[in-house]
Order: structure tokens, then C-alpha cells, then sequence
């Protein structure tokens, strides 16, 4: 793998381009509130697990970051804004985790197992994230209705990650050939020894 891969300032290149990736897709829908300046309706969810599988770290740093600057520019940064900054790069996380560390088998998403497997780690994904955000804004902002708050986050992060997330990540994986992250260092690996 050539050096420029490793060096910090391509890992910042991927970060700000996934970034602004994010903002582009998160941005428009901002208007689009469920409890205005806490809840919105969130396709932007459907990238998580594709920044965490395809991108590593560095994917989930710009998905906590790209929310981070959302709510800055939706005037909707919050002190609960920081255990969403904390669950919005632990998601991503989980599913590079679980995709790229834990399982033994190859991502893919061409058979029925790893397709469950899948919408499993989202569901576990939904559940942390509700967890983290939903105790943050009930303690700092009572007047808030929290079972609308959870409701709302648990809808956002598994209906837009399974409807639309699994088919992007087949088109991304099965007609551009993206690699999920550690699979990519793999192969370099292979042809550095060649």
C-alpha cells in the first residue's frame, strides 16, 4: 500500500469528503421536524453503516462530525448534542466492528443470513444510540416528550439504514466494487508480497 494511504493528511481528505457528503444529504431534510430543534426526519441514517463498513474510523469520525455541523448550522446544537456527537460515531463504529473485526465471514449482502445479520446489528446500533441520546435530552431538557424523542431516533436509525441503506450498500459494493475497510488493507497486503 503506498505511504500516501496512511498519511494523515489523506485520512483528513477522507474525513472532510465524507463530511461534506454527509451535509449534503442531512441538510435538506433539517425542516422536515418531528420535535423542532431535537427530532427530524433523518435519511442521512442510511450512511452509517456505509461509513463505518467502507471508511473505518476515519468514516465514523465525519458521520459524528457531519451531525455535529448539521445541528450547528440548524441552530439546533443542544448540550444533549454532545452524547449525539458520542452516538453518532459509535454507530458507524459498531457496524465496522462487527463487519470488519468480529465476523468471520466476508461482508457481502448477497444471501438471506447476512442480510438478517445485518438488519440485527442495525436494530443493536438503534437501541445504543436511543440509549446514549434520549437519557441526555430528559435530563437537560424536561419539557421535551421523550417517548416522541425515542420513538423518532429508533425510527431514524433503523427504517433509513434497512429501506435504503442495504440497497446502497449492494450498489456500492456490487457495481462500483467498494471494499469494506480491512478487506482493502488485505488485498494491498497480498500485493506488497507478490
Amino acid at each position: 500500500m503506498s505511504k500516501k494511504t496512511h498519511s494523515p493528511l489523506w485520512t483528513l481528505l477522507i474525513i472532510v469528503t465524507l463530511t461534506v457528503a454527509y451535509l449534503i444529504v442531512s441538510i435538506p431534510f433539517k425542516v422536515m421536524e418531528i420535535i423542532p430543534g431535537f427530532t427530524d426526519i433523518r435519511p442521512v441514517s442510511m450512511l452509517q453503516p456505509v461509513y463505518g463498513i467502507f471508511f473505518g474510523v476515519p468514516g465514523c469520525i465525519a458521520f459524528a462530525v457531519g451531525n455535529l455541523i448539521t445541528d450547528i448550522v440548524s441552530n439546533s446544537l443542544r448540550w444533549s448534542s454532545i452524547a449525539g456527537f458520542t452516538a453518532n460515531f459509535l454507530g458507524p463504529f459498531c457496524f465496522y466492528l462487527y463487519w470488519c473485526r468480529l465476523s468471520r465471514a466476508p461482508f457481502d449482502l448477497k444471501n438471506m443470513r447476512h442480510i438478517i445479520k445485518h438488519i440485527v446489528v442495525i436494530l443493536i446500533v438503534a437501541v445504543i444510540e436511543t440509549v446514549l441520546i434520549t437519557p441526555a435530552v430528559a435530563l437537560v431538557y424536561p419539557d421535551v416528550d421523550h417517548m416522541l424523542f425515542f420513538m423518532t431516533v429508533m425510527i431514524n436509525s433503523t427504517a433509513f439504514p434497512i429501506l435504503l441503506g442495504i440497497p446502497l450498500i449492494i450498489i456500492l459494493q456490487e457495481e462500483l466494487g467498494l471494499k469494506p475497510k480491512p478487506f482493502r488493507k488485505r488485498k494491498a497486503e497480498a500485493e506488497i508480497h507478490q
